[in-house]
């Protein structure tokens, strides 16, 4: 059902199904389709929200319809990712859409840091079906395995999947070394057995420096 017309649009095939949206993503239609908003209700949409110190919320739309719908947002890169019964963790800012057959919530991923007692809420999609993430230039998908850990700058943390287990560590970033960071830096570290989406752009947010 799903499938990309060059890397920064998203084509959606629809016999009478549905499929939920990033709100204002959709940039063209054939046949017939009803669009309706879904902020903050059922299906564990309310767990859009995945930066709650700094009030980020991703509201939603369902389109329905027969036809094609195309999506897009900000001529961002999209990715296709088939979860067979497993679970995505994402940030809300970077999901673009999902199909009918999975489930979104919310997931508490850790600490940001004991001093400032903050804590990280991640979107969760999980099923049987399609998802269509963004990030800002192509993404590269790095494997986890026990015997390779991996750290990210949350900056560049766009998504994961699998076994992995996800923590907070105090540390130089880049940014630091360059006389850019401030406050308390950290890194997100993943041991297990996964895969992690990281974008080559690095977003304007505290998340890197608490």
């Amino acid at each position: 059902m799903f499938r990309l017309q060059g890397s920064k649009v998203l084509a959606v095939d629809m016999t009478g199904d549905a499929v939920k949206a990033k709100n204002g993503s959709m940039v063209a239609y054939d046949g017939q389709m009803a669009f309706k908003k879904m902020s903050g209700g059922g299906e564990g949409l309310r767990g859009m929200v995945t930066r709650r110190l700094t009030g980020e919320q991703m509201t939603v739309m369902e389109v329905k319809g027969h036809g094609t719908c195309w999506f897009a947002d900000r001529a961002s890169e999209i990715n296709l990712v088939n979860l067979q019964g497993d679970k995505l963790y994402v940030e809300s800012s970077n999901l673009l859409a999902t199909d009918a057959g999975l489930r979104t919530g919310t997931t508490f991923t850790g600490m940001r840091g004991a001093s400032q007692g903050n804590g990280l809420f991640t979107t969760t999609v999980e099923g049987h079906g399609q998802a269509a993430i963004m990030s800002d230039g192509p993404a590269v998908v790095l494997r986890v395995s026990s015997q390779y850990p991996l750290t990210v700058d949350p900056g560049a943390y766009v998504a994961h999947q699998g076994n992995l287990r996800q923590s907070f560590q105090s540390g130089v970033t880049f940014r630091t070394l360059m006389g850019e960071g401030g406050g308390e830096a950290f890194q997100i570290r993943f041991e297990g057995d996964g895969l992690v989406y990281v974008q080559p752009s690095e977003r304007n947010t505290i998340a890197g420096d608490v």
